[in-house]
């Protein structure tokens, strides 16, 4: 049975904040004055800016209920919204295997974002602030010096996976964009990245249990997914379900010795997962699922 290790979401954002500028003050103030003056209301301009500020106003400008209205509408035409950027939310998924780098650290933008981590690893999600050519490094663990250096996209409003591999045993950088948003009500929706090179392309199942009669009429929902790739999110109706992986064109039974069968997992619906398969160093298992959730 497949062990599945599973990343939480978090999600992050900024909220926009309102700023009453002293140029917005003084441009009300003279609209207030005007307006003390039309409805014969007794208030110095310096009232008018301390009730603007906040302060105290003299209960002689709200003397009708014509001079508050007037007030109001000054009020509302005076406000500001400061500009704001949305953060990027990226998490990192290590998909590399090297007995010369076991353990690594990735900055951004020269800040260590992800430390120590090993084949299997998935962080979960933290803020960034967005570039179209934000630099990615990748270390030993041990120390700073490179071991591959790219320039990656991370976009505002987005959830992005910075994807490390090192198949041809050549680390490599990608970076994948998240979903972000539920399944339809009633489904499920998944991903698979393939960096599994010794099982080579697989064919995936979602089914409802494991029985010889249920393999017979099986139906692959990825088929023929190569070393390397990654599937776009596919959706599956909601239920118990086990997750089995074949070699690519390979009939499935419960008795072959190639076929991956996960414990059964429960799903409700709205999930949104990405599968990370990779070879397994134990004979015993011979290819390793990891599961990162997208969205709970």
């Amino acid at each position: 049975m497949l062990g599945f290790q599973e990343a939480m979401t978090e999600q992050e954002a900024k909220r926009p904040s309102f700023n009453l500028s002293k140029s917005f003050q003084e441009l009300c103030l003279n609209s207030l004055v005007r307006i003390a003056r039309s409805s014969r209301v007794s208030q110095s301009p310096a009232d008018s800016l301390q009730a603007l500020s906040g302060f105290s106003a003299r209960s002689g400008l709200c003397a009708s209920s014509a001079s508050c209205l007037a007030l109001s509408l000054a009020l509302s035409g005076c406000q500001s919204v400061s500009s704001y950027t949305a953060v990027s939310l990226v998490r990192v998924i290590d998909a590399s295997y090297n007995a010369d780098n076991p353990s690594i650290s990735v900055y951004v933008e020269g800040e260590l974002f992800a430390s120590n981590i090993a084949e299997g690893s998935i962080t979960t999600y933290g803020s960034i602030k967005p570039s179209n050519d934000a630099v990615v490094k990748v270390t030993q663990a041990s120390n700073t010096t490179p071991i591959v250096t790219a320039d990656a996209a991370l976009l505002g409003g987005k959830s992005q996976t910075v994807l490390i591999s090192d198949l041809n045993a050549r680390y490599q950088v990608a970076v994948l964009e998240d979903q972000s948003t539920p399944a339809p009500s009633g489904h499920s929706e998944f991903r698979v990245l393939n960096q599994a090179p010794s099982t080579g392309a697989v064919d995936v199942y979602f089914l409802s249990g494991t029985s010889t009669a249920i393999y017979a009429t099986a139906k692959p929902v990825l088929t023929d997914l190569g070393v390397g790739a990654t599937s776009g999110y596919v959706t599956i109706p909601s239920s118990t379900l086990f997750m089995v992986i074949a070699p690519a064109g390979t009939a499935i039974s419960s008795g072959a010795g190639t076929i991956y069968t996960s414990a059964a997992f429960p799903l409700i619906g709205g999930e949104v997962r990405t599968v990370l398969l990779v070879d397994s160093q134990l004979v015993t298992q011979p290819v390793q699922v990891y599961v990162a959730n997208d969205v709970d």
